[in-house]
């Protein structure tokens, strides 16, 4: 699959949704979700991980940035979408194991999954409050005791990338980072609009809904500016 750098980040450019599944599995890699935030923002260690692993375009703004750089059929893939992907293609052959948000949403989760995919087989879960180096031992050792084949972990950037960084250590599989997908799946967070979604504005309807989010939201500006000057 082809790929580009946005300010020294490895972002590839999949044309379709299971173009960049089947890479994943071929891999059997971490994919992580790139969008103008990390792309300005990404520490060196978190470019590291995204670096031995498949960045992909998640926000509209990675998209322009490798549109930019003639990667004309390049498209979005918004990670709350993909992990749902993943599940309908693969959830009768795979084992899954998730990790992330509260106790009571993750019980959610898994509830619906098996409603929604009777054959799944969820090797276990666990909320993502890891709270202490014995906790995160304690999870690591049971992925390697059940090695599951896809591992979802929904616990926001960038504790969700170094967490699986450590687990993909100790055991080889698909690896997603979910940020809130989880809430979002069980109805707790609603997701933008469909309309807001297709014309891709699903950033501006969060920033409606979450004023507080321009503190976050500004920093779109400085990468809109870098991105028509050919800055990355």
């Amino acid at each position: 699959m082809n790929y580009k750098k946005l300010n020294d980040i490895t972002t590839y450019a999949p044309t379709f949704r299971k173009e960049l599944i089947d890479f994943a599995f071929q891999e059997k890699k971490m994919l992580i979700a790139i969008n103008a935030e990390k792309i300005l923002n990404a520490k060196k260690e978190l470019k590291t991980i995204i670096n031995q692993n498949i960045g992909y375009p998640d926000g509209i703004g990675a998209v322009w940035a490798l549109k930019k750089m003639k990667m004309k059929n390049v498209v979005k893939i918004p990670g709350c979408e993909l992990w749902l992907d993943i599940i309908h293609q693969y959830h009768k052959e795979k084992t899954f194991y998730l990790v992330g948000s509260s106790q009571e949403i993750i019980e959610k989760v898994v509830t619906k999954l098996n409603i929604v995919y009777p054959n799944i087989t969820i090797s276990n879960y666990r909320n993502g409050f890891v709270k202490s180096e014995i906790e995160k031992k304690k999870l690591i050792n049971d992925i390697k005791t059940k090695k599951p084949d896809v591992v979802f972990v929904a616990m926001g950037t960038p504790q969700q990338e170094l967490l699986m960084h450590e687990m993909q250590k100790e055991h080889q599989a698909v690896y997603q980072g979910l940020g809130g997908s989880f809430d979002v799946f069980v109805g707790a967070v609603q997701r933008a609009p469909k309309w807001w979604v297709k014309n891709n504005l699903e950033w501006a309807y969060r920033l409606v809904k979450q004023p507080k989010r321009i503190c976050r939201q500004i920093h779109l500006v400085e990468f809109f500016y870098k991105l028509q000057i050919n800055k990355f």
